[in-house]
């Protein structure tokens, strides 16, 4: 339910937005504050031995936090992002509580990139398609469980759009290309070189933005075809402008640059 005050009588009630309104702002929280954060925590926990060559002023390998402080921190944002989660299944009225098991999936995901033995990260492509895929696939379903059906369509076509994620993964490899040559971690610009990893990285932002436009215009939605190819195009002007000539020095202005119109387009 969307409110418009121009609606005239046809105005859907100002309640049932603002009960949606709340039910979405619910989802962006778990999707973001918990159920990110875990990710991210656990990430930097496994990943300390690591930052401490690429990133020695990192909270955890400078001795900003301690362990117990680190380990305190996954626990809440895990046992509070599933609480949650389950919260808002009972809102929803589910019977089958699809946005707790999309939140228990996303954990176990975030638990087997980071930590050994699986430690997908260590494989460069398994690694970054495991995260593109949960950042842009998982709470696109959290969504759509909660104010539509999530069915195979819907699962397909953000898989597919991941490979846009895969190429935003790789380009935070290339700032701890050092480090992880260091503690034997294969990723893509550790595997490939720099020179070769770029181009596989702007190639899979490009080529799945430029497939979805085109399979919009073919389904007959050329309107939405051409507006995600008008965003396509800065992020193309910000990878020759920022991210080519220097991958490792321009990551954060490349990205700063042109994850908007990424966002935007999805």
């Amino acid at each position: 339910h969307t409110w418009n005050p121009f609606a005239g009588p046809d105005a859907v009630d100002l309640q049932d937005a603002g009960i949606d309104l709340a039910k979405a702002l619910t989802c962006m929280i778990l999707a973001g504050p918990f159920l990110t954060g875990f990710t991210q925590t656990i990430n930097d926990w496994y990943d300390r031995d690591i930052d401490a060559i690429n990133e020695p002023y990192r909270p955890i390998p400078s001795g900003a936090i301690s362990e117990g402080q680190v380990k305190a921190q996954i626990a809440f944002l895990l046992v509070g992002g599933l609480a949650l989660s389950y919260g808002l299944d009972l809102w929803a009225g589910h019977q089958m509580p699809t946005v707790f098991l999309l939140s228990l999936f996303g954990t176990f995901i975030s638990y087997i990139y980071s930590a050994p033995p699986l430690k997908l990260k260590q494989n460069g492509w398994a690694g970054n398609f495991a995260l593109g895929s949960s950042y842009i696939s998982l709470p696109w379903w959290c969504g759509q469980a909660m104010f539509g059906e999530l069915n195979l369509q819907v699962v397909v076509l953000t898989l597919l759009y991941s490979w846009a994620g895969l190429g935003i993964a790789i380009v935070n490899d290339f700032k701890s290309v050092e480090g992880d040559r260091a503690m034997g971690l294969q990723s893509l610009p550790v595997a490939f070189g720099i020179e070769k990893a770029k181009w596989i990285c702007v190639s899979s932002i490009d080529i799945t933005q430029l497939g979805i436009a085109a399979w919009l215009y073919y389904i007959g939605e050329p309107t939405y075809a051409f507006v995600l190819l008008g965003l396509i195009l800065p992020q193309i002007y910000a990878q020759f402008k920022y991210f080519l000539p220097d991958p490792v020095e321009n990551d954060v202005k490349y990205q700063g640059f042109a994850q908007p119109f990424l966002v935007f387009g999805i």
